[in-house]
């Protein structure tokens, strides 16, 4: 597997690798994006006069300078092709054939359809790397349903699990199905080229939504199939979200000896682990509203500050509860280099930066989120050259 050096002397791990790519919208796109940020040579096949339903997510700024698609599509080269035109379907035809992967997030189905499914693709090029991000899988009895992040969270029963039984079911508000299948896609097609490496063999790779929510529940999963027990993280007696004087804080009263001891001293309460109704974790759980009780009537009386430095001082993990916006003006941030700037297509790119960091590999802006069709020429020559 052939590594260059880039301009700045940076060494990508997956450069000489070429990645067919056709897919939208996160799952799929979060995973290209990742193995283009490590070098890969990624090329998104785009439908043409549209693209990925992602440069329209929001029409007031639609294009590839639509934050939501910069997002995913960095380090991309775009091809648009009209699927229906026999002409432009042998181009891509050609580029599989001296590929070494291709990704698809599209509904079961859909692929073989273009005549580009596992079969036909491993026609073209027996060593390549099918990689097939779906809803719930390709066979069963949700295959043919359309997937997404909300569908996931709640046929998977993340939906259902909540601090306390009062709260609404709700949407999470961020991704988690997506984001997470996307990594697991990305661990397996990486698996796959090293396993390529040693037999020179492909294999198709196929994750899915579901089973990755799934996945995020292994330990809660485990204690009910082994044990017929539920365990349930966030509703912890020790633990919660408390309002204060200026807005909330997490405790998370574990991994000590006595932590309900630690926290009555923080907190300026009697120790409550003396009394017989929160002596253990069992009697802690059957109290816990009293319990809790106690701990939001003292957090109310003081701000945020005040109550993490006592907290601090006892050594119980807490944190205070944030706006993304102040995250990202975290210093922590700007230290673990999670803000990565770049060119963009018209404007100053400002993106969240992979939160893999390497050694010896920097992640950076190398080509900036594509518009629609950029590269067709460039890679269509490149093809032209190869036959």
């Amino acid at each position: 597997m052939e590594t260059k050096a880039e301009p700045n002397g940076n060494t990508l791990p997956l450069s000489g690798i070429r990645v067919i790519d056709f897919t939208q919208v996160m799952m799929g796109p979060v995973c290209t994006q990742t193995l283009a940020d490590f070098g890969a040579d990624v090329i998104k096949i785009e439908r043409a006069h549209s693209g990925d339903l992602s440069r329209s997510s929001f029409k007031q700024i639609a294009g590839a300078d639509n934050p939501i698609f910069c997002s995913l599509n960095r380090n991309k080269r775009s091809v648009a092709v009209d699927l229906r035109d026999e002409e432009q379907m042998s181009m891509v035809r050609k580029l599989i054939a001296e590929a070494d992967v291709v990704v698809n997030n599209f509904r079961s189905g859909v692929m073989q359809r273009l005549g580009l499914g596992y079969e036909d693709c491993m026609k073209l090029n027996p060593a390549i790397i099918y990689a097939v991000g779906t809803g719930y899988g390709e066979t069963g009895p949700h295959a043919h349903k359309g997937g997404q992040d909300f569908l996931a969270q709640a046929l998977s029963g993340v939906m259902m699990r909540k601090a306390d039984a009062s709260i609404p079911t709700s949407l999470y508000p961020v991704s988690p199905a997506d984001y997470a299948a996307g990594m697991h896609m990305v661990q397996g097609i990486l698996l796959a080229l090293i396993q390529r490496s040693k037999t020179g063999e492909g294999q198709k790779v196929n994750v899915c939504l579901y089973d990755s929510m799934l996945a995020l529940q292994m330990q809660e999963a485990a204690m009910h199939m082994m044990s017929d027990s539920e365990v349930n993280w966030a509703a912890m007696p020790l633990c919660g979200v408390f309002d204060t004087l200026d807005g909330p804080i997490v405790m998370v009263g574990a991994f000590k000896e006595n932590p309900l001891k630690n926290i009555c001293d923080a907190l300026g309460l009697p120790d409550l682990s003396a009394d017989p109704k929160f002596s253990n974790l069992t009697e802690q759980f059957n109290n816990k509203p009293e319990l809790q009780a106690a701990f939001r009537a003292k957090f109310i009386t003081n701000t945020k500050a005040h109550w993490i430095e006592k907290l601090d001082e006892q050594d119980i993990l807490c944190a205070p509860v944030r706006t993304m916006k102040e995250a990202l003006e975290d210093p922590q941030t700007a230290v673990n280099q999670m803000i990565l700037e770049g060119p963009g297509e018209g404007q100053h790119l400002r993106l969240v930066n992979n939160p893999v960091h390497l050694s010896r590999s920097t992640v950076s802006v190398r080509i900036p989120p594509p518009r629609l069709g950029q590269h067709t020429e460039e890679v269509m020559a490149e093809v032209r050259a190869k036959n």
